[in-house]
């Protein structure tokens, strides 16, 4: 593989890490006989499939595809495979190939779900596509939506429903409830805390006044009072003014701080 080939395998495999997809990586390593690439040939693949390069194109490709998407589902970290050609994947040639496949995947994925799309998520979701994150959206209006930027990390949705979005999240989200104001924000926040154990932090923006109402409407809906302490009201750590890139500042700086405490907490465990 030349120089400027192996600078743009690189540039490749970067933006798969910044889009938070799997991967494998393919190399050719082992070449006997006739083959349709030479070693050194590499290829990226996704759960979507081919994303990067060729290790032979065809049949060949074909399996080596086939095997790094079962690699991602199963987690395998490293595989090598000895394939013969004409016996192991019915092509015409009888050389034999060697792959070697090398998965990459994200140890702590840091998602944080942003229920709203207003004036303060449109400065809080900028600040967070700066970070090694990905980032969900919600609300129902697509004037606001569409407002946001464009970035592979970013996926919005535009939906009535925005409290059936929470069982769909991935476990240990960070979840933070920004939407137009209390009668929207409180079906959100109680579907969240009926599942408090699978997200990795609640927030929900408003003042102090706020909070006890919240408190009082989750009692109302029969949150137990252990769960009820488990979510931020205020948000956002107690700095700053009432701007809203000043609140969005003081909630990316909760937000990291909340993250850096779990992922130390679990690499002490493990």
């Amino acid at each position: 593989m030349s120089k400027t080939n192996f600078e743009d395998f690189l540039s490749a495999m970067n933006a798969l890490k910044e889009a938070g997809k799997n991967f494998v990586a393919v190399t050719l390593v082992k070449q006997v006989g006739s083959s349709p690439q030479d070693v050194g040939a590499r290829a990226l693949v996704s759960s979507d499939g081919l994303e990067y390069g060729t290790v032979g194109g065809g049949k060949v490709e074909n399996r080596a595809i086939q095997e790094a998407k079962k690699m991602i589902a199963d987690k395998t970290r490293y595989q090598y495979a000895d394939w013969n050609l004409q016996k192991d994947i019915g092509m015409t040639c009888g050389g034999v190939v060697g792959f070697f496949f090398e998965l990459f995947e994200k140890e702590h994925p840091f998602h944080v779900a942003v229920f709203g799309a207003g004036h303060i998520a449109q400065e809080f979701i900028p600040l967070l596509l700066k970070l090694d994150c990905k980032v969900t959206c919600f609300d129902s209006r697509p004037e606001w939506i569409n407002r946001l930027p464009s970035s592979p990390k970013l996926t919005t949705l535009c939906t009535e429903n925005l409290a059936e979005q929470v069982a769909k999240l991935p476990a240990r989200s960070f979840v933070a409830i920004m939407t137009m104001g209390h009668g929207t924000d409180l079906p959100i926040l109680i579907e969240t805390m009926k599942q408090r154990e699978r997200f990795s932090y609640v927030g929900n923006i408003g003042s102090d006044l706020k909070y006890l109402r919240l408190k009082k409407d989750l009692q109302q809906a029969g949150i137990s009072e252990d769960t009820i302490q488990q979510f931020h009201c205020p948000m956002g750590e107690n700095f700053g003014g009432n701007s809203p890139i000043e609140i969005a500042f003081s909630i990316v700086a909760q937000l990291l701080k909340t993250k850096d405490q779990i992922f130390a907490k679990t690499e002490t465990l493990a």
